[in-house]
């Protein structure tokens, strides 16, 4: 059993009330799953007050950001845009009828198919994403500051090596769709 130290966060307090309650369970996951879990919660409080003064959410801060990506002309057909967002489509719908009516992006006849669709980054839209990018960075650079930049880079492994493993690809419904276009975060 674990002693509660200053050091000891909730998440070691649920592994030792586990390991009391039942010693026949191996509880040691939870001590790096349940952490990735309560990271990405408060991740998301702060990704919410970076981007409120935007007008947007972090979710449409993907998008813009997806389709800035992609270079000038900024734009997208709706299944590239849809995999680098990783969203379902009512999801992206409903997003891109967000944007479209804040002037952030427009959709678009293709060119290249009569009956296709592209969305595209208007100049307005590129202007919030160009800003929002700087202030997001700056928080995900603030949030990692306990990390030197070599346990930066440990993390980011193995976590990548977590992500790419067969157990946690298979529920991943857009593994197979990167597997053929790579995603730029």
């Amino acid at each position: 059993m674990l002693r509660y130290t200053a050091a000891m966060d909730e998440i070691d307090r649920i592994v030792d009330q586990w390991n009391r309650e039942r010693p026949d369970l191996d509880a040691s996951p939870t001590h790096t799953l349940q952490r990735i879990t309560r990271l990405s919660l408060l991740q998301g409080v702060s990704f919410a007050r970076v981007f409120a003064p935007y007008g947007i959410s972090f979710g449409e801060y993907l998008v813009l950001a997806a389709l800035r990506r992609a270079g000038p002309p900024y734009r997208m057909n709706p299944t590239s845009l849809f995999n680098a967002v990783i969203l379902s489509s009512g999801a992206m719908t409903n997003r891109l009828d967000r944007l479209e009516a804040m002037g952030l992006v427009e959709r678009q006849p293709d060119p290249a198919d009569r009956r296709g669709r592209l969305v595209a980054l208007t100049d307005r839209g590129r202007e919030l994403v160009d800003a929002a990018v700087v202030d997001h960075l700056d928080n995900e650079h603030r949030l990692l500051g306990a990390l030197d930049s070599e346990e930066r880079e440990q993390l980011a492994e193995l976590l990548r090596k977590l992500l790419s493993s067969p157990r946690f690809r298979e529920l991943d419904p857009a593994a197979s769709s990167r597997e053929t276009e790579p995603v730029r975060i």
